[in-house]
């Protein structure tokens, strides 16, 4: 059955939504991941100002991320640049708990910032389907999605430790020494 628009604009949410490539794909998740940064936003706690103008500046980001690939590259290297500098910033907050792996734990806004992190994943997959489709990508399009998945992870890390919470280290069974 091929699926197509009726004349009810009410039945139509995308335009794009009935397409066959994965660039719809790409855009549903980016449109996700602007939703998770948006109630990031509205979970912060009042004494983190600074996390709160990082995200406000970041989730107009997620849209720009969105429309890069159908239409203009709307991202830019200062953007890029930009979120490198606040990444350093809240890493320098809480270097000893860099290195391993932790259960992702904590109350909100944390959960939301996993969400975030793992739409950036799923944004960076569908890029590379885009690519293998035949559709060009931006490298700074993923090369951001990558940063943007490891600065929302590193948040979790400076709000837990603002709140004295110390995640659960996570330790593999499939992966390093055999234990």
């Amino acid at each position: 059955m091929a699926f197509k628009f009726g004349k009810n604009i009410d039945e139509m949410c995308y335009p794009f939504m009935y397409e066959s490539s994965s660039l719809c794909d790409f855009e549903v998740i980016t449109d996700e991941l602007c939703g998770h940064i948006g109630a990031i936003i509205s979970h912060l706690p009042e004494d983190m100002p600074d996390i709160a103008a990082d995200l406000e500046q970041i989730q107009p980001l997620a849209f720009h991320i969105n429309g890069s690939i159908r239409g203009r590259l709307a991202v830019s290297e200062e953007d890029q640049a930009w979120l490198q500098q606040r990444l350093n910033h809240y890493k320098a907050e809480v270097p000893e708990r860099l290195n391993g792996f932790v259960l992702p734990r904590g109350s909100l806004p944390i959960p939301q910032l996993h969400l975030a992190r793992s739409a950036c994943k799923k944004a960076i997959r569908v890029m590379v389907k885009i690519d293998q489709e035949g559709k060009e990508v931006p490298m700074l399009l993923p090369r951001m999605c990558n940063m943007l998945c490891n600065f929302f992870f590193v948040l979790t890390l400076v709000i837990n430790q603002r709140r004295g919470l110390v995640e659960p280290e996570f330790i593999s069974r499939s992966y390093g020494k055999n234990v």
